[in-house]
């Protein structure tokens, strides 16, 4: 018998990535990469497969993530994570920034919708905390929703677009 059980976001969320760079910080932890998105990576970056995987990535039972760097407010960020200087009009502001945007990996492509941070109210609220992008802008449906978060390649318009 299948329950046919109502999420508690039946009426969709409101995400807009502000591409604040918090998703990719924080503490130790694992940015998961297929096959296809280190061949991806590798082409991207101009590089051999066995180059890229040496420089950027880990292995941790028998599966690929990318590696972190220690930051110096002992946060862990993402090797792909960089903080920049922005000039507005005079005035300078540190941005983060990934450098590997458009290749980024199906993971970083579907944040916020992982299971975690569906599983109740309180960790979508918990979330929102961390990341200014929570329930604001675009209105995504229970549907659109779910498919992103069981999505097995890089879906059309995720939510961290551009």
């Amino acid at each position: 018998m299948k329950l046919n059980v109502v999420p508690w976001y039946e009426e969709g969320l409101s995400f807009q990535c502000t591409q604040c760079g918090n998703c990719c910080t924080g503490g130790p932890g694992y940015v998961w990469m297929s096959d296809v998105e280190i061949d991806r990576f590798s082409q991207h970056l101009k590089m051999d497969r066995d180059a890229f995987l040496k420089k950027y990535c880990r292995s941790i039972g028998g599966q690929i993530s990318l590696k972190e760097r220690k930051n110096l407010r002992g946060d862990y960020d993402c090797i792909f994570l960089e903080e920049i200087d922005i000039d507005e009009g005079g005035k300078v502001r540190r941005q983060r920034v990934c450098t590997a945007y458009e290749v980024r990996p199906l993971q970083c492509r579907t944040w916020p919708f992982w299971d975690g941070n569906l599983s109740s109210a309180e960790a979508w609220k918990r979330v929102g905390t961390m990341c200014p992008g929570i329930d604001r802008g675009r209105h995504y449906t229970r549907e659109r929703i779910e498919a992103l978060r069981d999505a097995p390649d890089w879906p059309d318009a995720p939510p961290s677009s551009k």
